[in-house]
């Protein structure tokens, strides 16, 4: 699995995970900069996403829902607020009402993703940043913070899907 280290820290409200992949930081960037391919990595496995909006410029919009096992939805969605391809994202990440409207009722967190070279491949840090002790409280008692890695280990399928992608297409 690429995740090497997921730190939880209640006193900064926060959650940095880091990844190292066997790829160049372009095509790790793609793993978040086409929807399609958001949508296979973005959420537990037991909930695949799909990805509704898909706007990676800065004041623009992710909506996206996950289907559970039996079917039930549950919606999010992203405002981006800092953009710089293929390196890093910013966004607030929230959950959405049935309609995909924002959920008021519900806390957001901002979430940062960076990437650079490391090793001959790229590293991702990944760092959430919640609202509140409550907050992120709940979403461990939930066990979404569990969820984040298994969510980053689907990348490593997908990066290597591309890889022999990739050599069945060039020439010999």
């Amino acid at each position: 699995m690429s995740v090497i280290s997921v730190e939880k820290d209640f006193d900064s409200l926060s959650l940095i995970l880091v990844a190292d992949f066997d790829a160049p930081i372009e095509r790790v960037w793609q793993l978040w900069a086409d929807p399609r391919q958001l949508e296979r990595w973005w959420g537990p496995p037991s909930h695949p996403a799909t990805v509704e909006k898909h706007d990676l410029a800065i004041g623009g919009e992710v909506s996206y829902f996950m289907t559970g096992p039996g079917g039930e939805t549950s919606r999010g969605w992203w405002r981006v607020t800092a953009v710089n391809p293929p390196t890093s994202l910013e966004f607030t990440d929230g959950f959405a009402n049935q309609d995909g409207t924002p959920n008021a009722q519900t806390p957001t967190a901002v979430v940062r993703m960076r990437l650079a070279e490391h090793d001959g491949g790229t590293r991702m840090e990944l760092r959430f940043i919640f609202e509140s002790s409550e907050h992120m409280e709940r979403l461990e008692r939930w066990g979404a913070l569990e969820v984040f890695p298994q969510s980053v280990g689907q990348m490593d399928a997908l990066l290597a899907d591309g890889a022999a992608a990739l050599r069945h297409t060039s020439p010999s």
